[in-house]
């Protein structure tokens, strides 16, 4: 059944230079045409004409038709099989390879004699489609290695700890050491599920932004106290320079959200003894938030990638995160309509200023 229906399809799709059933058409249309004309002209004509003459003239005149007939159906019929059928044909295969998978397929261009038709805007919208599928499909290829990765490292944590905790003659000083670290891995474990669960709302716009006026100022400082006991433990001096009573309309648990992820980033990696600052400020119509740090800075190419899913520019900290923060705060700002910019240098911090 298979190979009958492709015999079909490019039966349907391929054309003869001739066709009888297309050449009686145009035959009768033209020969309709060329009565209906003969007819007008003698119409209102007075002049004799012989029998012999008349016979003579429609021999003549048939042969005329039977010969622009002929040449006006080969004509159309190679116009149809370079202007319909060959696209058709490129448009099928395309189509066909697209819908087993193969994302990498595209329409050829072809740059014939005929001006720009409906055809080529077929055959450019679906190289489009195909390229947004080709990248679809890579990321989601991506991501699903990358969660896999993820998920499993705390799950080897938590599975190795938990044996080893299952040996009797572990003394009291080990078992909560490894309990604690059980603890660790399952926190990393239940953060990592919760970014994904609430970046693939964002990413699908099940999430949507809900204004309402509140304290910015009292926000960002609750924040930042968060992260209190994580500047203690690396004696980390922090340089707050927030203004009193700056009051903003826009989505308060979004942001809140920008901000935790920010600070986590900023304490991350900052080195015990280093500085974390925070600035907010009025700037004309705007309203600046800074976070600064003197961590490990970043390269050229670590900035153009910072906010993509699982990315991690310095390795040495990934058992710390999962690299979903930063493509969080991205997505968010691009929901409430904010940017963000980033000054950063190797060795010497980062700064990052979000525009509201």
């Amino acid at each position: 059944m298979k190979e009958k229906s492709e015999k079909e399809k490019k039966k349907l799709f391929s054309y003869s230079i001739f066709s009888f059933s297309h050449y009686i058409m145009i035959f009768f249309g033209v020969a309709i045409v060329t009565t209906v004309a003969i007819m007008v002209f003698f119409a209102g004509n007075s002049v004799h004409i012989n029998r012999e003459s008349v016979v003579d003239r429609a021999r003549f005149a048939f042969f005329n038709i039977f010969v622009l007939s002929l040449l006006f159906t080969v004509i159309l019929r190679f116009y149809r099989k370079v202007q319909v059928e060959r696209p058709v044909k490129d448009i099928l295969a395309t189509t066909e390879k697209i819908m087993k998978g193969d994302f990498s397929a595209r329409i050829p261009e072809r740059h014939g004699f005929h001006f720009s038709n409906e055809f080529d805007k077929i055959s450019e919208n679906l190289n489009t489609m195909a390229s947004e599928l080709s990248g679809v499909e890579t990321l989601r290829t991506d991501f699903i290695a990358n969660v896999s990765h993820e998920l499993k490292t705390p799950l080897s944590i938590i599975q190795n700890y938990a044996t080893i905790l299952q040996d009797t003659s572990l003394d009291t000083e080990k078992r909560l050491e490894y309990a604690k670290n059980i603890t660790q891995a399952s926190r990393r474990l239940s953060s990592l599920i919760t970014n994904i669960l609430k970046l693939n709302k964002l990413e699908n716009q099940q999430i949507f932004p809900e204004k309402q006026k509140f304290n910015l100022s009292e926000q960002i400082t609750e924040c930042l106290l968060e992260f209190e006991t994580v500047w203690e433990e690396k004696n980390i001096e922090i340089d707050a320079r927030i203004e009193d009573n700056i009051y903003l309309e826009s989505d308060m648990e979004l942001l809140s959200l920008v901000w935790h992820n920010l600070f986590s980033n900023a304490f991350k990696f900052t080195k015990a003894g280093g500085t974390v600052g925070v600035a907010l400020k009025i700037t004309g119509d705007r309203i600046k938030v800074e976070v600064t740090d003197t961590g490990c800075g970043m390269s050229e190419d670590c900035k153009k990638h910072i906010f993509e899913k699982f990315y991690q520019g310095d390795t040495s900290h990934s058992i710390q995160g999962n690299g979903l923060g930063l493509a969080l705060v991205k997505k968010v700002l691009d929901i409430t309509g904010t940017t963000i910019e980033i000054e950063s240098e190797e060795n010497k911090g980062s700064r990052f200023t979000v525009i509201l």
